[in-house]
């Protein structure tokens, strides 16, 4: 459904957002029905394709692969986190709402933020084939893409004006950040604690 969803706010937006605030699941349902699978699209490709495919760095013909083990670790831990973060962006957003002159549902702000989020977990196919510049070229895309959603999208979703919305929109944007700087942080610790990845390198 999410997916469907997603085209829809590709071509009518205006459409689709009224659409999803007037048809809200409930927390349960995103989760189990939409977001859980979403989130396990970067973690499996990405699994996969540094178990299976590997990679090298610029100027070494080596193909450096992760062990499975180590793999699965780091994989089920971002399927983890991705998920947490979208229920504490969707808290900051129901949160912050009031202040703009909007009273939307938890389930409605964790909806709009799974949505916003979409091409980001999207583009975690590329986690198919590891590769740096893919990696940037595909994360690029995708934050543009979502970044757009989420400007455009908020006025109409949160039925408020559009320069309430752009403030609005920014803050989330900002917590966002905080958010992915936490993680980023939390990954070195528990790299710390020994679940880090373990490479393997085939000639």
């Amino acid at each position: 459904m999410i997916l469907s969803h997603f085209w829809g706010l590709i071509f009518h937006p205006t459409q689709e957002w009224n659409n999803i605030r007037e048809h809200p699941l409930s927390i349960l349902r995103l989760y189990l029905g939409q977001i859980a699978w979403l989130a396990a699209i970067p973690a499996v490709c990405t699994y996969i394709g540094t178990t299976q495919t590997g990679w090298s760095l610029p100027g070494n013909t080596q193909i450096v692969k992760l062990t499975e083990d180590s793999a699965m670790v780091m994989a089920g831990l971002t399927w983890l986190a991705m998920l947490s973060s979208i229920a504490v962006i969707g808290g900051f957003v129901q949160w912050m709402a009031e202040t703009f002159g909007s009273k939307p549902t938890l389930a409605q702000s964790v909806a709009f933020t799974s949505y916003c989020a979409a091409p980001m977990f999207i583009a975690g196919v590329c986690g198919l084939y590891p590769s740096i510049w893919l990696a940037i070229v595909a994360g690029t895309v995708a934050v543009s893409v979502s970044t757009w959603l989420l400007y455009s999208g908020l006025p109409t979703f949160m039925q408020i004006p559009k320069e309430r919305a752009f403030i609005y929109s920014s803050s989330i944007l900002c917590i966002a950040l905080v958010v992915f700087v936490t993680l980023m942080i939390t990954t070195v610790i528990f790299w710390g604690m020994g679940a880090g990845p373990e490479f393997v390198q085939v000639y």
